[in-house]
């Protein structure tokens, strides 16, 4: 009799679900050490903490790898695909989360750090101005970081999309906080925190719509169900499409693609540049990781519907990024479009399709991330007594005063502007290659295009560095700590062997090009 009421739970392979398990115990002992540590010691406890989560969940992803086959990916009642492309997205997911928390725990640039020490103190008050002078910043940024990582990575994994909306509020809501929370610029902080709350709140809410018009058409909200309806289903394909067009939203609101950008810009320049940089970084990889199992497990039958409109909005996105991109004077916002357009490519590799189209893609990712919290850990450094000098016309002659320093952001630049024998160079050939054989060549033509407008803005940041005089009004340029040191470091380098060989790399995101539905 009572084992009519047992309930059977599902089977799990915790060795799969290992690196998620890490991440969300350690953030949850990083909110039990804001409660027990003492506030001196607490920054150094919580640094450690989360990169030792990082480093220990990493290795998880990295022992775990080996044993995946087709038979074994899906756990947790198949609502999560640990496959070989899961697992790499993973991987980059948190190999750069670990180089952004590095300027999280920068303390030697600014007195008390990059974020504020009480964020509910009225802006512009006596007491808001000292404790922006000599307080330490807040430390329950890196349980936040840590949360929003292990969301990110249930969000490329997902095989449901119930689960993937949770693994969306997971890391999201940790985001929206931790723009709030710069020492410098409050207001500004504080406004575009709510900005992307907002509208974040608004592409959920399509997302959620799109999943309750799937399940109404499907029956279902698991890839492998979904797949078979749109292939074999006779129910009106109504729901389907205005689904499809919802989770899009959602998707792609996330991956900063037009005509859902306008957050970008604002969150970009008011966001403390630590978590711009994470943000630049590890939400890229996690929104077009999803974006691809989206598209390629679930409603691949669909790809004759799906790739005209996505095309307009990667040829959208790749020009209205360059084109703003040149009207910019704040670098911040500079590279926010930068990032805008690099969504335009990264949709380009997308929709080439098939294993070349998903391995480009990977590439990217990697590459772009590296790239990006390099060039943020630069806009660190050139400060006045204000905090970081971002307007354009505050570098004029940069390049005299601190050689060195403008040298590695001309490298930078370059390697944004697709320059050989950087990793944008080696990326963007990826993906216009994965579009002309997926035949998208006037994607590619657009693609291309763009890259010239968007080498512009670049060349004219190199250009004022180089060739203008130093005025009375440039800053100075702080010499970096060692947390920042390493991260600008493995930045470049990672910058560069990709450009010069990226053999390695490439051979990997092939291997790995393939998702299990």
């Amino acid at each position: 009799m009572g084992e009519d009421f047992v309930v059977k739970l599902p089977e799990l392979d915790y060795a799969a679900l290992a690196p998620m398990l890490i991440l969300f115990g350690a953030a949850c002992l990083g909110v039990l050490v804001e409660a027990f540590v003492p506030r001196r010691a607490r920054n150094t406890v919580q640094l450690v903490l989360g990169l030792l989560a990082l480093v220990a969940a990493l290795v998880a992803v990295l022992m775990h790898a080996p044993d995946v086959t087709d038979a074994n990916a899906l756990t947790g009642a198949q609502s999560l695909s640990i496959d070989q492309a899961g697992l790499f997205l993973q991987g980059a997911i948190l190999v750069l989360a670990i180089v952004a928390l590095l300027l999280f725990g920068e303390r030697t640039l600014e007195n008390g750090g990059p974020f504020v020490a009480q964020a509910a103190i009225t802006v512009g008050s006596e007491l808001d101005r000292r404790q922006a002078a000599k307080e330490s910043g807040a430390t329950e940024v890196y349980p936040l970081a840590v949360f929003a990582v292990a969301g990110m990575m249930l969000f490329v994994t997902a095989n449901n999309l119930l689960v993937m909306f949770v693994a969306l509020e997971v890391f999201s809501l940790p985001l929206y906080l931790l723009c709030a929370l710069a020492r410098r610029k409050r207001l500004l902080s504080q406004e575009a925190a709510l900005k992307y709350f907002l509208l974040g709140a608004y592409a959920s809410a399509f997302f959620l719509f799109g999943l309750a018009m799937i399940y109404g058409f499907a029956g279902a909200v698991d890839f492998r169900a979904i797949h078979a309806s749109v292939t074999d289903s006779t129910n009106s394909p109504i729901l389907l499409f205005i689904g499809l067009a919802m989770l899009s939203i959602g998707l792609l609101f996330k991956a900063a693609a037009a005509p859902f950008h306008v957050w970008t810009p604002d969150v970009y320049q008011g966001a403390p540049t630590a978590v711009t940089a994470f943000m630049a970084a590890c939400t890229k990889v996690a929104a077009f990781g999803a974006l691809a199992r989206v598209l390629y497990v679930g409603f691949d039958g669909l790809g004759w519907e799906f790739t005209p409109v996505l095309g307009v909005i990667a040829v959208l996105t790749m020009l209205i990024g360059a084109i703003l991109a040149v009207t910019q004077t704040d670098l911040k916002r500079l590279l926010a479009y930068s990032s805008i357009a690099n969504a335009g490519y990264l949709l380009v590799g997308v929709l080439g399709g098939g294993k070349q189209g998903l391995s480009s893609m990977l590439f990217y990712l990697v590459a772009y991330g590296f790239l990006v919290i390099a060039a943020f850990a630069m806009l660190t450094l050139v400060r006045d007594a204000d905090g970081e000098a971002t307007h354009l016309a505050r570098w004029a002659g940069l390049g005299k005063r601190s050689p060195l320093f403008a040298g590695v952001f001309t490298f930078l630049l370059l390697g944004f502007a697709g320059i050989p024998l950087t990793s944008g160079f080696v990326a963007k050939f990826a993906v216009f290659g994965a579009g002309i054989n997926g035949d998208q060549t006037w994607l590619v033509l657009f693609g291309v295009l763009s890259s010239i407008i968007l080498a512009f803005p670049y060349l004219r940041v190199v250009v004022m560095m180089w060739l203008s005089e130093p005025g009375e009004t440039t800053p100075s340029v702080s010499i970096p700590g060692m947390l920042t040191s390493t991260a600008l470091m493995i930045g470049v380098l990672v910058t560069l062997v990709l450009g010069v060989w990226p053999s390695p790399l490439l051979d990997l995101t092939t291997d790995v090009s393939n998702f299990i539905r």
